[in-house]
């Protein structure tokens, strides 16, 4: 059994471009005669690697507390691609997944600089998958990502983005992705690891 950390370090990471970085401060140091080591910090729930509730583009949709733990926790098929995923890529990369392990095919995680289109939404959408994870802070195109929220979110798809799948290579995993139980919370980070089905 081989462990794979998907994540990103939270004070180094990426963000998206205008929210603001993660921010740590000591409270507390056992260098400076105090009794223990004690950290503070604050930061965007979209931080590194984090994932997406409805509620993120839905007024009404679930907050990240409500979504069941299922849509974290499974079967996951990693997948390569780079540049834009058209609706065949799409396509391709469930048909793939499902015949490695039909479960899998269930939590998609694409491993490259790759923007899922409107098109390929709609096809992962119809699809009814459970997760879609990828290496960007963002699914959509970074300018524009309103439109491909709005497809996968209202499909109750969620969202795992800013992982880090480089040393990953492609086949099933089993996917531990937990948010933080942040209470009416649009997203949260989360510590995203893969463990080898071998």
């Amino acid at each position: 059994m081989r462990i794979y950390d998907i994540s990103q370090e939270v004070f180094g990471c990426k963000v998206f471009p205008g929210d603001p970085s993660p921010q740590r401060n000591v409270l507390m140091s056992i260098s400076e005669g105090e009794v223990c080591n004690l950290t503070e910090f604050t930061m965007c729930a979209h931080n590194g690697t984090h994932v997406d509730a409805p509620y993120h583009f839905y007024d009404d949709g679930k907050k990240i507390d409500e979504v069941d733990l299922d849509k974290f926790i499974g079967y996951a098929y990693v997948t390569e691609h780079e540049g834009n995923i058209s609706a065949d890529d799409a396509v391709r990369m469930l048909e793939k997944a499902k015949d490695c392990n039909a479960e899998a095919s269930k939590r998609l995680l694409v491993k490259g600089n790759a923007t899922v289109t409107t098109e390929a939404a709609k096809v992962f959408a119809d699809a009814g998958i459970k997760l879609f994870g990828n290496e960007s802070q963002t699914v959509g195109p970074e300018d524009a990502p309103k439109e491909v929220h709005l497809i996968m979110l209202g499909a109750q798809i969620v969202l795992l983005e800013g992982i880090r799948l480089s040393k990953v290579p492609e086949g099933d995993y089993l996917l531990s992705a937990a948010p933080l139980n942040l209470g009416g919370a649009d997203g949260s980070p989360c510590r995203a690891v893969l463990t080898s089905l071998e």
